[in-house]
């Protein structure tokens, strides 16, 4: 039915079908029944994957970015999915960057975005984290700092939100990568991403005593990284003890096919189809440099059953989605488990 529903949606602004879509989802999730028959329409054939730790059902995951409070997820995990990623959660609650601040190119099946983290809040979607969940779901927390905290205490951030959701999510995700909060990027550089890893890995070591687990960290870098900043980058991870990669978060470059289109000048990352190539690019750039020492989770440019089998044969664990279920609906997860 989705084709006949986009058509709807995107008569919407894209902010406003996103809260519509996520509210419904939200709302299917609290009733069992329906919960129960979304399943049936939407789960596809296991594939299981042993990666971190877990054994993942099957490599399709939701990627940050839509569920950025975790009000949705446990509906989201009726639509077939093997893990999902709530985020990205910041300490305290901030609005993110000015409206309009989400862009469709519907040629090029993308998306551009500034949105700058727009959130309520650790406390807030931790208490949505809370109680049972699905037992077959790997639950993913994306973490960030604020925009007003200074890059040299971002560090605080991040160590507050990993003592949050360590008892809460089954990994973390440090996102250092987005283009929307103004020097996040600077994260990446060698010594500030060993100076922010470094009491990461120390704290969780610490808390295992405590919550009984050691919870794996991810980080997301970007797809704009030169090949140097990607060596120094994967270095700190290997040296901080980092449990894995997800390549890639949004790109601030516009490939030619983009640069045709009215949005294209807009300031923010872009998401989608055009970032496919990139995205695996750097895939097999991490998988080639450490020998497959840091699993992967790939996400980027994911439409169909062909590119979510590209991520993997490039060296992906994982895949994840979100601007593809945008354009393709939810039946997206299926399509891809029946075919991959």
């Amino acid at each position: 039915m989705y084709p006949l529903l986009r058509p709807l949606l995107f008569r919407l602004e894209p902010e406003q079908a996103h809260t519509l879509t996520l509210q419904l989802i939200r709302l299917a999730g609290a009733i069992p029944p329906v919960r129960g028959l979304l399943r049936g329409i939407f789960s596809g054939p296991e594939h299981p994957v042993d990666a971190f730790g877990f054994r993942f059902k099957n490599p399709v995951g939701l990627a940050a970015g839509y569920d950025k409070d975790g009000l949705g997820w446990r509906g989201i995990a009726s639509l077939g999915f093997g893990h999902i990623e709530v985020g990205t959660i910041t300490p305290r609650q901030q609005p993110g960057n000015p409206k309009p601040r989400v862009f469709r190119l519907v040629e090029q099946k993308a998306l551009i975005n500034r949105m700058g983290f727009p959130g309520e809040g650790g406390q807030f979607a931790s208490r949505h984290l809370k109680g049972k969940r699905p037992a077959d779901l790997v639950l993913g927390v994306n973490i960030g700092k604020n925009k007003d905290t200074p890059l040299e205490r971002a560090w605080q951030d991040y160590l507050d939100l990993l003592r949050l959701f360590a008892p809460l999510a089954d990994y973390l995700a440090v996102n250092v990568s987005s283009p929307n909060t103004q020097g996040l990027r600077s994260l990446q550089a060698r010594d500030a991403l060993y100076n922010l890893l470094r009491p990461l890995d120390e704290e969780r070591r610490y808390l295992v005593g405590s919550i009984g687990k050691s919870v794996p960290l991810l980080v997301k870098l970007s797809p704009d990284l030169s090949d140097d900043e990607l060596d120094d980058a994967l270095q700190v991870l290997l040296d901080t003890g980092m449990d894995g990669v997800i390549a890639t978060n949004t790109t601030i470059s516009r490939p030619n096919d983009v640069l045709k289109h009215p949005r294209s000048r807009e300031t923010g990352g872009l998401s989608g189809e055009p970032l496919q190539d990139a995205s695996t690019a750097m895939i097999k750039k991490i998988t080639s440099r450490t020998g497959g020492k840091l699993p992967v989770i790939g996400v980027g440019g994911i439409i169909d059953t062909a590119s979510a089998r590209e991520k993997l044969e490039a060296g992906a664990s994982l895949v994840q989605v979100y601007t593809g279920l945008v354009y393709e609906g939810p039946g997206l997860v299926k399509k891809i488990l029946e075919n991959i």
